[in-house]
């Protein structure tokens, strides 16, 4: 019997490889987003009640998972960096099962045990975005991946937050409701992760444009240091001003907020965040239309830059009466995510990309995180002090102030150095061309 082949056309191509690309995003934003129903609908809760060891409640239980996610990246370097395709789905599932018992266990143990229950709680959370991650890294398209996977944290960050404080709403108690958001994201997280087991490995074009990406042993991850500290370090330094700023505006939402004039609803989390996610969304995924590497890494630097510079104005503008709450926050956020998610999506992307040094996104993407969550314990250890001298709407105009500062000076710092290496030691991309 004869068969007839069909040859696939340049049509067929490109619109499987449009289906595997949404595909992809798809699967990558809702695990993701999944995750954050884990970790992030206590805030939404006052916990204004008590204190636990003589310090507001709140700050103690935001300081105790951050500490747990902080360690979760601190191990992220080697168990990320070193982690294969084999076991990445299975590892999700359960990291976030095992947030989920220590939510469980929040609700169930007297204070002050119950602190204890969410640091567990943050400390396998930390890796989720490592494996995700590496499901999109190392393709053409991976900006556009990774921009719908930042998008996510952005939307999930407030969705959640609505979720739980519409928990709240029914009745269910500030201890209880953590794990019943949880649990209502439990079968939607089942599917995105099959979703992502389904998605294929970077092809050879894909490894062309840039370049293969491997697990990084000890000896591999000391000599990229080593290489080109010149450059992390200063990004390493605006991340770590950026993470702090946009986890207190993400943990303590409700206080700036009020601190605003504004009346907390449920809706008042989820439509900010969507305008921010789709500011993010458009700068990153346009990265894809640069070819060049080294152009798009210092594009995105400067995008890096422009968010910095975007948060003085904004604050400006606020102190001048020229913007309102809804306004401060959205223009706030967008100039907190565009060097975060730059970071995520195109600056070490790129990096590898154009240097084909042996490694992955999720080394570097955690060291810097490791970094960024340390000093955000930190300053959450020193607010109370801050926050006695006019508000925690203040102490949060102060914080900004800083970041935006301290960022724009590293990302400039970080383009010079990297463009006075070209010039001295000409870096070798893709092409074999200096």
């Amino acid at each position: 019997m004869n068969r007839l082949e069909v040859q696939p056309t340049s049509e067929n191509v490109k619109s499987t490889k449009l289906g595997m690309a949404l595909w992809s995003v798809t699967a990558a934003f809702g695990a993701y987003f999944c995750m954050y129903a884990f970790r992030k609908p206590f805030t939404s809760a006052g916990f204004a009640s008590g204190t636990v060891f003589g310090l507001p409640e709140k700050t103690v239980l935001v300081v105790a998972q951050v500490l747990g996610y902080t360690l979760s990246k601190f191990i992220g370097i080697k168990v990320i960096a070193e982690m294969t395709s084999k076991g990445r789905a299975l590892g999700i599932l359960i990291l976030i099962g095992s947030a989920e018992v220590a939510l469980l266990l929040f609700g169930f143990l007297p204070a002050p045990l119950h602190v204890f229950a969410l640091f567990l709680n943050g400390v396998p959370l930390g890796m989720v975005f490592g494996l995700v991650l590496a499901y999109l890294e190392g393709r053409k398209h991976t900006e556009a991946l990774a921009a719908g996977l930042c998008a996510s944290f952005i939307i999930a960050d407030g969705q959640t937050k609505s979720v739980g404080t519409w928990l709240l709403g029914l009745g269910v108690s500030e201890r209880w409701m953590p794990a019943a958001a949880g649990a209502l994201f439990l079968p939607a997280l089942l599917l995105f992760v099959w979703m992502l087991t389904r998605i294929p490995p970077p092809d050879d074009h894909d490894i062309e444009r840039r370049a293969e990406r491997l697990p990084m042993d000890g000896p591999t991850r000391a000599a990229f240091l080593k290489k080109y500290a010149f450059g992390l370090i200063p990004i390493t330094i605006a991340y770590l001003a950026v993470t702090i700023v946009r986890s207190i505006r993400a943990d303590f939402a409700p206080e700036i907020w009020k601190g605003l004039g504004v009346e907390v609803v449920p809706e008042t989390f989820t439509y900010s965040e969507i305008f921010v996610a789709a500011g993010v969304l458009l700068t990153s995924g346009l990265s894809i239309l640069i070819v060049d590497n080294r152009k798009a890494f210092f594009v995105s630097l400067g995008v890096c830059g422009f968010g910095a510079l975007l948060m003085c104005g904004t604050l400006l503008g606020l102190s001048f009466g020229r913007i309102d709450a809804f306004t401060f926050m959205v223009l706030v956020g967008l100039g907190l995510y565009f060097p975060y998610a730059a970071v995520h999506t195109t600056v070490f992307e790129r990096l590898i990309a154009m240097t084909r040094e042996p490694g992955n996104l999720g080394f570097l993407l955690y060291l810097t995180d490791a970094v960024g969550y340390l000093g955000y314990v930190a300053i959450l250890l020193g607010k109370g002090f801050l926050a006695s001298r006019g508000g925690f709407l203040a102490f949060f105009q102060v914080v900004c102030w800083i970041t935006g500062v301290i960022a724009a000076g590293c990302f400039l710092t970080c383009a010079a150095a990297f463009a006075r290496r070209r010039a001295a030691a000409p870096i070798v991309e893709a092409t074999g061309e200096a």
